[in-house]
């Protein structure tokens, strides 16, 4: 059934022994966007994943990737699918094309196909230059984009992307980002399971919270964040001892209480307002002496949705990068 859903899934159910990994889990995901899958450790994101991509069989509930059953025509879907795991699964020893070329006999393409679309790929994910390069020296960017070149071997029509930039810097996750918005311009689905908040935020134009099994949240990242409210002033002042009198003034135009972290000196509260409130608040804390360090307007983030969602904020920080 062609409804313009790529994924389906209704009241997944997967058990480990006493343990529910998937505890009545839904999801629907639209054709040729990228659809976010955002939880904690343990939320169930990568079993739903391995559920949807075959990978294991589910026990209860029901679900469809590209319109096909995945306990039924398990078979057919993975003729349509491709699957990018935690970790890079090329072999370091040989070179990108050569990589390639192994995936494609291993799809069954042929010699001459396979070598054919080795070309077509490196091209498309601008690993030319490095094509005759051993893997072992790429970097983790490069790596990662030989890896999403291979999971699309066959032209997917669902590509599943299971926290696809684990432990990469800055500079290669924005590359893998680029290549994600390529394939998805190309027609490509994508479900991106991430705990990167800021991952989500830019690729996704839909993001599913998961926790404990189950959706507790759907709906565009713009959408979630107005589950916290809107605009927020901020202030941060100079000495603790000037917080009470910041709070006060903060409180003033507020739509609500404000709230205070002593440990950062700040203090923030919703205003409907934006640019008045900005501007009154300023003005003053100017004329009653209060020393500030930092005043300014801020949108609630998706670290602020998770945190209103969970009750805890994400194991993955936002401003944490690791190495490549």
């Amino acid at each position: 059934m062609n409804d313009g859903y790529a994924v389906r899934a209704e009241a997944l159910e997967k058990r480990y022994g006493e343990k529910r990994a998937l505890d009545g889990f839904d999801l629907v995901v639209r054709e040729g966007t990228v659809h976010g899958l955002l939880g904690p450790n343990g939320a169930g994101k990568t079993t739903a994943v391995r559920i949807l991509s075959t990978l294991i069989r589910l026990d209860g509930g029901r679900a469809e990737v590209a319109g096909l059953d995945v306990t039924r025509q398990a078979r057919e879907v993975r003729a349509r699918i491709g699957l990018t795991g935690q970790y890079a699964a090329v072999d370091e020893v040989l070179t990108g094309r050569q990589n390639l070329e192994m995936f494609g006999r291993l799809f069954h393409l042929g010699g001459r196909r396979a070598r054919a679309r080795a070309v077509e790929l490196l091209e498309q994910f601008d690993l030319t230059d490095a094509a005759d390069r051993g893997v072992g020296k790429y970097s983790g960017g490069m790596r990662r984009r030989l890896d999403l070149a291979a999971s699309m071997i066959l032209a997917p029509a669902v590509l599943f992307l299971d926290e696809p930039t684990t432990g990469l810097d800055p500079r290669s996750r924005g590359e893998v980002w680029e290549s994600v918005r390529a394939l998805v311009a190309g027609g490509t689905t994508v479900l991106l399971t991430t705990q990167y908040l800021e991952e989500a935020d830019k690729l996704a134009s839909r993001i599913t919270v998961i926790d404990q099994g189950r959706a507790i949240a759907d709906d565009t990242p713009d959408g979630l964040k107005n589950l916290v409210g809107g605009d927020r002033v901020e202030v941060v002042v100079a000495e603790r001892a000037e917080l009470p009198r910041a709070v006060k003034v903060v409180a003033r135009v507020s739509d609500g209480e404000p709230e205070t972290d002593e440990d950062a000196l700040r203090v923030h509260a919703p205003v409907t307002d934006r640019v008045n409130a900005l501007t009154e608040v300023a003005r003053t804390l100017r004329d009653e002496g209060v020393r500030v360090e930092d005043i300014g307007l801020r949108r609630p983030s998706l670290d602020d949705v998770f945190l209103r969602l969970t009750g805890h904020r994400t194991d993955v920080p936002q401003s944490k990068e690791a190495s490549a």
